[in-house]
């Protein structure tokens, strides 16, 4: 007796909602992405083990240099050593924050037949409105989520016929949010060009300043999971931004690949969470981490978050080590590339032979080729452990990276094969 093939909806919500007890194969992940799925809700009560850090703002600004510096330290040192942090006294309004909230889970509480009035067109290449995620991933499978993606600032690059109409307070609280989240950039992008040992505006310079420096927003709606330990919101990745800044409605989910383990974030009251993406950490020669991370989901609860990516304009800037990041001793560990290439290279999983082939043009020189090699080669150990819990076959990726570094049969340090694992953006 043959089975009735019954269509699986097109949006993870509809799914979510039909009352299945199993989710379909194509949802369900290899074996090796599972690692450290638990109870999410029982990971995040956990109090032993690396915690995120949790950086007060309070005094980023401040006139007396030694607190000031302290604060400053603070920072650093988080986005040196995890790549990650809760901002907390980070200065925008809970209210706007709450604003925010409320019109973005107004906006998903809609039927779905409403939200579709906005649905986007990923296979031309329109990729802002409403969506889900098509199977272009490393593995070929589904990511449990939906979402709502558009560009927020600066405004003359927004097309607001594409954002929600409804609720009514969605434009205003959004194009507020993200003027604010703009304004708060620049704070940490001078601190973080401080402790380069820089002058304060050269990473915002480099990465597009106040008139190129685009905001996109992506608001992932992430519905109960019938089989939460056989799924994954968000597979693993590393942001292709210069920084991201999340909000959340405060239930778990966001898992941080530190040190060898999957760490569960805790839910910070009136925090933004704050990662260094790609960009900053092609910029610093390494120095500042682009964390590898992923989204759980659970069986009880709805999650909702609402990323901020800071990207830099696609063609316009060449993302390759700072000069003064580079010495003999730490010559480059990135390739020149655009942004756009570095999206293609990794966001999009273009094919392997074209990122052999930009390599080739980035990459003449074999000897610094060997000479970086040289001198990332001590990272190469925890690269490979983070490997095996992600990936046991990284063959293709693999081949890519032969083409690039010649000689190399290591992995160079998160760059060329571990951010290869369908790097996307979002939590």
């Amino acid at each position: 007796m043959v089975n009735e093939v019954v269509p699986t909806p097109s949006r993870v919500e509809s799914l979510a909602k039909s009352g299945i007890k199993a989710i379909p194969k194509e949802y369900v992940r290899p074996q090796e992405e599972l690692n450290g799925i638990g109870n999410i809700f029982e990971e995040e009560n956990k109090d032993d083990g690396p915690q995120v850090p949790m950086i007060d703002l309070t005094e980023i600004d401040s006139e007396d240099k030694e607190i000031r510096e302290k604060c400053h330290q603070d920072l650093k040192k988080a986005a040196t050593e995890w790549g990650v942090m809760h901002l907390v006294n980070h200065g925008i309004p809970d209210e706007l924050i709450n604003r925010v909230k409320v019109a973005g889970g107004t906006f998903f509480d809609l039927p779905v037949e409403e939200k579709e009035k906005y649905a986007n067109d990923q296979p031309s290449g329109n990729v802002q409105g409403y969506g889900s995620k098509l199977a272009n991933s490393a593995c070929g499978q589904l990511e449990w989520e939906d979402y709502f993606f558009h560009c927020v600032f600066p405004e003359d690059k927004c097309n607001l016929a594409i954002w929600p109409k409804t609720p009514a307070d969605y434009i205003p609280a959004t194009s507020e949010y993200a003027k604010q989240i703009r304004n708060l950039a620049t704070k940490i992008f001078a601190v973080l060009s401080i402790g380069l040992g820089l002058e304060e505006e050269r990473l915002e310079k480099e990465v597009g300043g106040i008139e190129d420096l685009l905001l996109q927003m992506k608001i992932n709606y992430y519905p109960k999971c019938p089989q939460p330990e056989l799924a994954l919101g968000v597979e693993a990745h590393t942001d292709v931004s210069a920084l991201t800044f999340i909000l959340h409605n405060m239930v778990p989910g966001l898992q941080l690949f530190y040190e060898g383990k999957w760490v569960s974030a805790k839910c910070v009251p009136n925090s933004i969470i704050m990662h260094i993406g790609d960009t900053i950490e092609i910029l610093s020669n390494g120095k500042y981490k682009s964390i590898l991370h992923r989204g759980v989901v659970n069986k009880e609860k709805v999650r909702i978050s609402w990323a901020i990516f800071c990207e830099p304009p696609k063609e316009k800037i060449i993302l390759k080590p700072l000069p003064e990041t580079v010495t003999e001793a730490k010559p480059p560990r990135f390739p020149p590339r655009t942004f756009a290439q570095h999206m293609a290279h990794k966001l999009f999983r273009k094919d392997d032979q074209d990122a052999a082939a930009e390599h080739k043009v980035f990459k003449k020189d074999d000897q610094d080729s060997a000479a970086e090699q040289k001198a990332s080669k001590k990272d190469d150990h925890d690269v490979v452990a983070e490997l095996k819990v992600l990936k046991k076959d990284e063959q293709a990726a693999a081949a890519a990276h032969k083409v690039f570094e010649k000689d190399n049969q290591d992995v160079d340090a998160k760059h060329e094969v571990l951010k290869n694992v369908a790097a996307k953006e979002s939590e």
